[in-house]
């Protein structure tokens, strides 16, 4: 594996004072320039560096998106086609790594200097989210040792199970949620999140443990864990208090759909026809936000695959691009919203996780969504009578609720290809001219993991199944 960066030696270096005696650090302190950086100094790179891969065409796009076919593409289709290129998911290893959880890490280091409670839970709760984020769509991950390579010299970490990695990042959770609110400040500048606000990443640690659970709920009893934090108050309550990062107006700033659709001038990206077609059979007015219309004035969208395109059949033209709200610089990055949470509350009602009404559940997940998406007050009331769940009939309830969920996940490429890999729903017919007859189930390994780390990822490997595109990982069935 490429080397983690060290960050933590450099910060614990500015931490040490240079004086001998305190007269002479008295003399020598320059107000202007602080020997100890804050630890929310960090807050920006880790959250910026996390949304802008997961949002980059070329992952959250060409390996989530495609893959779950919200997206198609009209040109350059090899990873829509199951064939993703391998520098890229090296990208995804070692910036995860590097910067999310490295620099998360050492951010917690310093908030324990300190001893601010606020800023360990949001350490904590940046790096439970770059190693679930890891986990999710590698499997096996180094973990427990991960960050061990400044203070123990461990240089090729081993690799933990995917099971054990959820339970080391729920606990990292359960310990963010009980120091948040606490004892502490969160420089409000630097908090691009939150402003500051130690509650709301409460909320965020708190919402975040209910996925991870939902996600992990076919392999472990989550019944009692989930209830209490229903029972909590702290799970998000309304769009306002997503987990999202808001871009700026302008490149290099902007949400990378924008920097590489419109600034960067690559509009093979397109809407997905199973995503027209769902659309469009309900008269969701969501339809014309996440789609323009084509040249000939209609929302077509294009199948996942073709080896040959452009073509005529499927080009720039006659497909349709995905909607103006979409590629505004603007754009949220989510690391996770109000509407997924509702989805997952409604379906956690169903299976009898939790109590509560699974209907109002759903219905506010719809809801909410629209509400994002700027759909008109009087088209979301048109649009939402009469609308119900099966709650009498389970299995249909929870196609109904998992396939709400994948169509307010757009454009949140990875995770709609997390749920969908989870519950497979809605229905997917795999990428015509597809390399693979299935829908990949995770990304292999960077190739500098089987020369670098090579002992560590054989028994990886050996534990989990071989290193490609559709072994299955730990919470799928």
């Amino acid at each position: 594996m490429k080397r983690f960066r060290i960050i933590t030696l450099l910060l614990f270096g500015l931490l040490v004072s240079v004086g001998c005696d305190s007269d002479f650090e008295e003399i020598n302190t320059d107000p202007n320039n602080p020997t100890a950086v804050p630890s929310s100094l960090l807050i920006p790179g880790v959250v910026r560096e996390a949304q802008n891969r997961s949002y980059s065409t070329f992952i959250g796009g060409d390996m989530g998106a495609c893959w779950s076919q919200q997206f198609a593409k009209v040109q350059y289709n090899d990873e829509e086609r199951y064939i993703p290129r391998q520098s890229v998911i090296t990208q995804v290893w070692e910036r995860y790594y590097s910067v999310v959880i490295s620099d998360a890490n050492a951010m917690q280091t310093i908030a324990i200097a300190e001893e601010n409670n606020n800023m360990q839970g949001v350490a904590l709760t940046l790096q439970a989210y770059g190693y679930a984020f890891l986990t999710d769509v590698y499997g096996a991950i180094p973990f427990t040792e991960a960050m061990k390579a400044a203070t123990e010299g461990i240089i090729a970490p081993a690799y933990d199970s995917q099971e054990d990695v959820y339970a080391g990042v729920l606990a990292m959770l359960d310990e963010a949620i009980s120091l948040l609110g606490t004892s502490g400040e969160i420089d409000a500048t630097n908090d691009i999140l939150y402003g500051g606000n130690p509650n709301l990443w409460k909320k965020f640690a708190s919402s975040l443990k209910f996925r991870m659970l939902m996600r992990a709920s076919g392999k472990m009893n989550v019944a009692g864990d989930l209830q209490a934090l229903v029972n909590s108050g702290n799970l998000f309550a309304s769009n306002a208090q997503d987990a999202k990062l808001v871009y700026l107006g302008a490149d290099p700033s902007s949400n990378p759909l924008y920097e590489t659709i419109i600034f960067g001038g690559r509009a093979e990206w397109k809407i997905n026809s199973k995503m027209v077609e769902i659309l469009s059979g309900s008269n969701d007015p969501r339809l014309n936000v996440y789609a323009q219309k084509n040249d000939a004035g209609i929302v077509r969208g294009k199948p996942a695959g073709f080896n040959d395109v452009p073509s005529d059949d499927w080009n720039y033209q006659n497909v349709s691009p995905l909607g103006t709200f979409y590629l505004r610089p603007e754009l949220p990055g989510f690391f996770m919203s109000y509407p997924e949470l509702k989805f997952l509350m409604a379906e956690a009602i169903v299976k009898g996780y939790i109590s509560g009404d699974a209907t109002a559940q759903y219905l506010e997940g719809m809801t909410a969504s629209l509400e994002f998406n700027e759909v008109p007050g009087p088209a979301i009331s048109t649009f939402m009578a009469n609308k119900s769940l099966a709650v009498g009939t389970p299995a249909t309830a929870l196609e109904q609720i998992a396939t709400q969920n994948w169509v307010a996940l757009f454009p949140q490429g990875v995770e709609s290809w997390n749920e969908w890999r989870r519950t497979r729903f809605p229905a997917l017919t795999p990428a015509v001219d597809g390399a693979l007859s299935e829908i990949p189930s995770r990304y292999n390994y960077p190739t500098s993991e089987a020369s670098l780390n090579k002992a560590n990822y054989e028994a990886a490997v050996a534990a989990q199944g071989a290193d490609n595109l559709t072994t299955k990982i730990w919470w799928m069935n």
